[in-house]
């Protein structure tokens, strides 16, 4: 009898198995279903999450990165503040200078009219040699001084250089060709200049000489014994002869009270 029951329990829940198994099988199936599609949502959220996690780190980076390009910023614009600075020192220094030197320059611009007319009065006053060119030194000078764009720097320098050719002249002896007029009628001649103390010519021929006689202001003839005296100076002037002593008439000049 006990066997029998137990036989009975056993077919009864073997029934209850059977017909409970679709149900369950559906239960699981909906279950599965769930699961996935919650592991589908959970790796799209990490998806996302990792998305922003990049997109995070690139923005950290950047941040970064722009901090440091606003600290290399303000230390140009530091740099720069200095040197605005100093730029804007050194313009105050410069606008002084010239303002002395517009001050400077209208002192030096009479200077340099005087000192132009002080050479040609004194070119007028010298031995006649060079006429022209010394006449047309001046000349130029006179023009430069007019001219706007030239600095009265190279004003200057030309006019310097102009009155260093005439200190030139006297320490100098010199050969050249050029006309004379002594009998109303313009020759060519060799003219000799020994410095400032002596102006001769022979004339081409050889037959004649004359010297410029500065307390007179005027050309006198001169005896035929200087004649080969003022030949071989024209030779020494020209390096055409080694130097040597040379007899040339000079004047001498005149001494307070008249003596000679």
């Amino acid at each position: 009898m006990a066997e029998y029951r137990s036989a009975l329990r056993i077919a009864i829940a073997a029934c209850i198995v059977a017909l409970a198994t679709p149900v369950v099988a559906a239960d699981l199936q909906v279950a599965l279903d769930e699961r996935k599609e919650a592991n589908a949502a959970s790796v799209a959220s990490q998806k996302r999450v990792d998305g922003i996690s990049d997109e995070t780190e690139a923005m950290l980076v950047d941040y970064r990165s722009t901090l440091k390009q606003l600290d290399s910023l303000n230390l140009y614009n530091g740099q720069m503040r200095e040197l605005i600075a100093a730029q804007e020192e050194e313009l105050a220094s410069l606008q002084d200078q010239v303002d002395r030197v517009e001050l400077v320059a209208r002192a030096v611009t009479p200077l340099m009219a005087k000192m132009i007319a002080s050479l040609e009065a004194f070119v007028a006053l010298d031995i006649p040699f060079l006429d022209e060119e010394r006449s047309r030194r001046i000349t130029d000078l006179k023009d430069l001084m007019t001219r706007a764009d030239v600095s009265n720097a190279e004003k200057y320098r030309r006019l310097m250089e102009a009155y260093q050719i005439e200190n030139e002249y006297g320490r100098t002896i010199e050969a050249y060709r050029a006309t004379i007029d002594t009998t109303g009628q313009e020759r060519t001649v060799d003219f000799l200049r020994v410095g400032r103390v002596g102006l001769v010519y022979v004339t081409l021929d050889g037959q004649e000489a004359g010297a410029w006689d500065q307390q007179a202001r005027e050309w006198v003839r001169l005896d035929g014994r200087y004649i080969s005296g003022i030949k071989q100076g024209l030779r020494v002037a020209r390096k055409q002869a080694a130097p040597e002593l040379i007899r040339i008439p000079v004047v001498a000049a005149t001494e307070v009270g008249g003596t000679q």
